[in-house]
């Protein structure tokens, strides 16, 4: 069924189409097409509080390298439907619900024959979803990382106090509640360009803050305590196992203060097939760097798919 896409913000390329679906349990989550060439069809898996248009400018990149681009708006996020009362905060029970998400949107590429080979991008949250759908054997041939969530940015005092308040609010029914230090509000709007921890590039920043000005049904505050516990558990769970087999490429920013980097360096060592790429100065968001990294990004990724066909 066809969903909205704002067009008008996006800056995707032409003929952009967006369709409502409905994972296996039922929730409805939005899928975003841009076709861009017959050299396959990335299925670009975005982060936390991110949704479809925000990738607009980087199915540009990508369609102009051959490539069709598939984005969603997860469960919770985006005009997905959002399971609390409190639609500013970011929830999910559970990791593995992601994974329905993604199962509804490979049927969707199935239904609308969009061109094989099946490549995955995957973004901070986005990466911890793919690795474990990599893990599943899905049908991708390669895949690419930007600053995956592996594991979670916080002082080393404070991670065991996290998963102790994470489990007890569980516990206690208190996973709507936001997690500690976090609001309803959204940080592209509260936070200042200088200083942001999402870009260093000022044009980009202004991209995202324009479109959650816009458009603030596609905005999202501060994650849950019921998101904390299970991206917490998800990642440890994800940590104990061996890396898949899929040819993979990572790129990670010097400047990241997002998510957790020692566990991506730690699997990148150890990931047969494999490299690590970073980006001296990058933030978090690296497909929305300066142009010339986008643009060392963007080429790294379409030579790295086109060498495992």
């Amino acid at each position: 069924m066809p969903a909205p896409l704002y067009t008008d913000v996006a800056d995707g390329p032409p003929g952009g189409q967006a369709y409502w679906l409905r994972a296996s349990d039922g929730v409805r989550i939005r899928a975003g097409i841009w076709t861009g060439g017959p050299q396959g069809t990335v299925f670009l898996l975005p982060g936390r509080t991110e949704y479809i248009e925000k990738y607009g400018r980087a199915a540009v990149d990508l369609g102009q390298r051959g490539y069709t681009t598939l984005t969603l708006d997860w469960r919770g996020q985006g005009l997905a439907d959002r399971p609390l009362a409190d639609k500013m905060a970011g929830h999910v029970g559970d990791f593995s619900e992601y994974q329905l998400d993604l199962d509804a949107v490979l049927k969707l590429a199935h239904d609308q024959n969009l061109p094989r080979p099946y490549f995955m991008l995957a973004h901070s949250m986005g990466g911890c979803i793919a690795l474990r759908a990599l893990m599943r054997n899905l049908p991708f041939h390669a895949a690419a990382f930007t600053a995956p969530m592996w594991g979670i940015s916080m002082a080393g005092w404070m991670r065991p106090m996290a998963i102790v308040i994470a489990t007890t609010a569980s516990w206690l029914r208190q996973q709507h509640r936001y997690a500690p230090g976090t609001t309803a509000k959204s940080y592209v709007l509260e936070a200042a360009f200088k200083g942001n921890v999402l870009t260093s590039d000022a044009d980009m920043y202004g991209y995202m803050r324009h479109q959650a000005g816009v458009h603030p049904d596609l905005i999202l505050g501060g994650p849950s305590m019921g998101w904390l516990h299970a991206a917490l558990v998800e990642c440890h769970a994800l940590a104990v196992l061996p890396s898949p087999p899929a040819p993979t490429l990572c790129a990670l920013g010097t400047a990241e203060k997002v998510v957790d980097t020692a566990p991506v360096h730690l699997r990148m060592q150890r990931w047969q097939n494999s490299r690590i790429d970073l980006y001296p100065g990058a933030e978090h968001e690296i497909m929305m760097e300066t142009p010339d990294m986008r643009a060392r990004l963007f080429d790294s990724v379409a030579a790295h798919f086109a060498a495992h066909r």
